[in-house]
């Protein structure tokens, strides 16, 4: 049985309608199994919950920065709404431990697919809180748990892509532009995946793995990032 009394104590948010902080975590994978539960999945929070997030976010950007360009707040914006930096919330409020999932995706817990799944949930919460209490309370979350990054983002500018944190810190360090080679190609035509290794000099850096190539040189910038630290 989910208590769920400790996530409105991680979230700081009392609920009217317990239902509806209920249904922000089910997924619809669970009622492929569980068809007689008595919620529906939260995809429809979760599409209420993005607008709420995207125009919470978007007045605070361009009220905190008057005189910054709007492509700039745009890429601050990103970094703060993408499926990333969501299912780091998540985590934070512990979210995961209130998922309803099949028993499918219950075991698949460190996938890119539960990320994502996990990011949605965040979304459909906000939906949640927004229609259980008022815009000015979700306001207050999303502020609190999303916004507060800002810092740490533009700090280590985060708000970049993976490839061009990389390549500027590289810059930066060692006077040169690193490079990526295709290391290996694997599976048919049609679902080929790509290994390609990130090098600074002749030094291989780190390697990342996609169905595109460049899907994989963003992998393997993220994870040379994390090794050097950056």
């Amino acid at each position: 049985m989910k208590d769920f009394s400790k996530l409105e104590k991680e979230i700081g948010v009392r609920f009217n309608d317990i239902n509806l902080l209920k249904q922000s975590v089910v997924h619809r994978s669970y009622l492929n199994e569980h068809p007689k539960f008595e919620l529906g999945h939260n995809e429809r929070l979760e599409f209420l919950g993005d607008a709420v997030l995207e125009i919470v976010v978007t007045e605070h950007l361009f009220r905190t920065f008057p005189d910054t360009p709007e492509g700039d707040l745009t890429n601050w914006r990103a970094s703060l709404v993408n499926a990333n930096m969501l299912a780091e919330v998540a985590h934070d409020i512990k979210l995961g431990d209130f998922l309803y999932l099949s028993k499918g995706e219950a075991k698949d817990s460190n996938s890119k697919a539960r990320q994502y799944i996990l990011a949605n949930a965040v979304e459909a919460l906000i939906g949640a809180i927004y229609l259980d209490q008022k815009i000015s309370v979700a306001r207050k979350f999303i502020l609190g748990k999303i916004v507060s990054k800002l810092d740490n983002i533009l700090t280590h500018k985060l708000y970049l892509d993976p490839k061009s944190r990389f390549q500027e810190k590289a810059q930066e360090i060692y006077r040169v532009t690193p490079h990526y080679k295709v290391l290996k190609e694997s599976g048919p035509d049609h679902a080929k995946i790509f290994e390609v290794g990130l090098y600074i000099d002749d030094k291989l850096i780190a390697r990342g793995k996609g169905s595109s190539k460049q899907e994989a040189q963003v992998d393997a910038a993220a994870k040379g990032i994390k090794k050097e630290n950056w």
